[in-house]
């Protein structure tokens, strides 16, 4: 039996103390490390052990007497909760730590999101019992009513000799014929521990744990939960499948490729996108062992593979589902004028293979290295991952709201390219999409009007780059792109040439539509005392927020709602003050939705869509041996192809 287990918990709910424990008590290591002691198995780099919290997701490998099991640690901190979020694909089983004096925190409704929506069975442990003010009750209650979902007591299931009343309550209520044969007092303990058994992995109820781990208390329960209630099978037949879920690199710059194996065998020599694997390894914290082969359910690394990336699944063409933790932020690298920008931008391309959420770009027109962020506390720790993995001194400058655009209404867009001995031109209809889907595309062109292989080139010319919009420069989001018509020459067209057509039939379409300015939003929920909730209801109006009617819960009020970032991501500091850190303040991350200030936000960028380098809305045709440009006002009339506006 071989089942992946990922350790989950929002920041200082006893996570990584939890880690320490269950490796001890299976004997994994010789004596549980502690966080404020900097000596803990899986926190290992220097910037976790400074900072006392979890950053880089490590794995480690426990034994008992029934099972072999894979933990993974995932960071607890928004900022990293992108890498979380890749950790929670690979996990066949989830743990959700919560500390019983705060309860449900906001990266603990994150991590329950996630774990939901990819269908992982979960258990909760409830920590920190040890400490004053810790609720248990109050906490798995807290569980039920936020989550909606069933949960039972699972703490002393296996030292009970019979199945406990409440528990077989909660399993009859899951299940008509169950309910049915215990009101009739027909009960076969069997029959009821193999129902348990599929309701626990089919995520229809859910076991809760509590103790401390601090005290090393309530830990074994937990191990023998794994042993009783996660079997996984896995299809060891068939052809090798296996998920990219994490990607690092070693002190001597070598690349480490982290691999899920999902179904299938993979041995020394056999190949990965035509490359052949010289190594493999299973890594067990800093510790590996190489071995000949693996097997699915299995984590490992291969060395070198220069082609895999994180997310991509080998062995399987269907499109991964996208990432959710979207960074909401923008920041300038800034060096000494004595580095190379080459070099530097080098080191940075290295950390987004590891961090693909990063996005890390080089801005031709100012000469700058850009990328993506989630938060401030993200910086501070690329800043010392730079200084002490590749001594260089950097900073960022003060974080920028990552803007997007899109449109109202569906609009024509009409591209001709046709400087001297060139040919192309390309008619598009645009519509919004559906919001999250990014940019997508449709190919409704005839064979007749345009050969299969031009409308294959223009739909990847749609996505060899993202897109910008004309109002800020920002990325284009949520539009549908249909190929409709377009013209070859059969003697002129050549490389290059669709590419300024496309890329000029999407700027002149974008330049008569109604443009939507967006931004991202937090999803809020705050829970004060009674009498301070109209201070909240305030500051939310102020940040130009939205909320749905307050809700009380005894002396407290609970109001939740949706509030740009760019307005409230410095409002937990003033929150902390006015509730003298007596209230619960929650945020996560929202999507995007059309921007509160867009005329502010549009002044301030000054973006000049004339001097865009990379985009003209003008048309380029050719008369008499001399070319000449059209604006894209008048684009439409001088096109060659039929206007086909479906």
């Amino acid at each position: 039996m071989m089942s992946t287990i990922g350790l989950f918990a929002h920041v200082d709910a006893g996570k990584t103390t939890f880690a320490e424990q269950l490796l001890f008590h299976t004997k994994s290591i010789n004596k549980p490390g502690r966080v404020d002691h900097k000596n803990t198995f899986l926190d290992h780099h220097s910037v976790e052990q400074e900072r006392g919290i979890t950053v880089f997701s490590e794995q480690a490998l426990i034994k008992t007497d029934r099972g072999h099991y894979q933990i993974i640690d995932t960071p607890g901190h928004v900022d990293f909760s992108a890498e979380m979020e890749r950790m929670v694909r690979v996990v066949d089983f989830g743990i959700i730590i919560i500390s019983a004096v705060e309860g449900i925190q906001g990266h603990t409704e994150t991590v329950w999101q996630l774990l939901k929506e990819q269908e992982k069975p979960v258990f909760f442990f409830i920590n920190k019992l040890d400490r004053e003010g810790a609720d248990k009750e109050s906490v798995m209650n807290e569980i039920e009513r936020e989550f909606d979902i069933p949960i039972f007591d699972a703490t002393n299931f296996f030292q009970t000799e019979h199945f406990p009343a409440e528990v077989i309550e909660r399993i009859a209520e899951q299940d008509d014929l169950l309910l049915e044969q215990y009101l009739e007092g027909d009960f076969d303990e069997n029959l009821w521990k193999r129902y348990m058994n599929k309701m626990i992995q089919t995520s229809t109820i859910y076991p809760c744990f509590y103790g401390s781990a601090l005290q090393s208390k309530g830990i074994s329960h937990v191990i023998e939960a794994l042993d009783e209630w996660t079997n996984k099978k896995w299809e060891r037949m068939g052809p090798f499948i296996g998920t990219v879920y994490k990607i690092r690199h070693d002190k001597n710059g070598h690349k480490l490729t982290f691999i899920k194996a999902i179904q299938g065998q993979l041995a020394v020599r056999d190949k990965i996108n035509d490359e052949k694997v010289n190594e493999l390894r299973i890594y067990d914290g800093q510790n590996y062992r190489t071995v000949d082969k693996v097997h699915a359910g299995q984590l490992f690394t291969i060395m070198g593979s220069n082609q895999l990336s994180i997310g991509e699944t080998i062995g399987d063409t269907s499109n991964p589902d996208k990432y959710k933790m979207l960074p909401t932020m923008r920041v300038k690298v800034e060096y000494g004028k004595e580095e190379s920008d080459r070099e530097i931008l080098q080191l940075f391309d290295l950390l987004d293979a590891e961090d693909p959420s990063l996005q890390v770009e080089w801005n031709n027109e100012s000469s700058e290295i850009h990328l993506h962020i989630l938060g401030v506390i993200q910086l501070e720790v690329l800043k010392q991952v730079m200084l002490e993995r590749f001594n260089k001194s950097i900073d960022f400058s003060p974080p920028e709201i990552l803007y997007k655009e899109t449109i109202k209404q569906p609009v024509m867009g009409y591209g001709h390219f046709e400087p001297l001995r060139h040919y192309a031109e390309v008619h598009f209809r645009i519509e919004p999409g559906v919001r999250d889907s990014g940019v997508t595309f449709e190919n409704r062109c005839h064979v007749d009007d345009l050969s299969l292989n031009y409308q294959r080139l223009i739909k990847q010319h749609m996505f060899e780059r993202a897109h910008t919009g004309v109002m800020t420069g920002s990325k284009l989001t949520d539009v549908h792109i249909i190929l409709i018509n377009g013209r070859a020459h059969e003697k002129h067209t050549s490389g290059g040439d669709f590419r300024e057509a496309s890329y000029r039939a999407l700027r002149q379409g974008l330049e008569q539509a109604d443009n939507i300015l967006l931004e991202p939003y937090y999803e809020v929920k705050i829970k004060v005392h009674s009498s301070l909730i109209g201070r909240v209801i305030t500051d939310i109006e102020k940040a130009k927020g939205m909320f749905d009617a307050p809700v009380s819960e005894g002396e407290n009020a609970v109001l939740t709602g949706k509030v740009p970032v760019s307005t409230f991501r410095n409002y937990p500091v003033t929150f902390a003050s006015f509730t003298k850190g007596k209230g619960s303040l929650q945020l996560r991350y929202a999507g995007y939705y059309e921007c509160h200030n867009p005329e502010e936000v549009v002044e301030k960028i000054g973006y000049d869509k004339n001097l865009d380098p990379i985009y003209r809305s003008s048309s380029v045709f050719c008369s008499k041996g001399e070319s000449y440009s059209v604006p894209w006002q008048e684009a439409k009339e001088h096109m060659h192809a039929d206007i086909k506006d479906i």
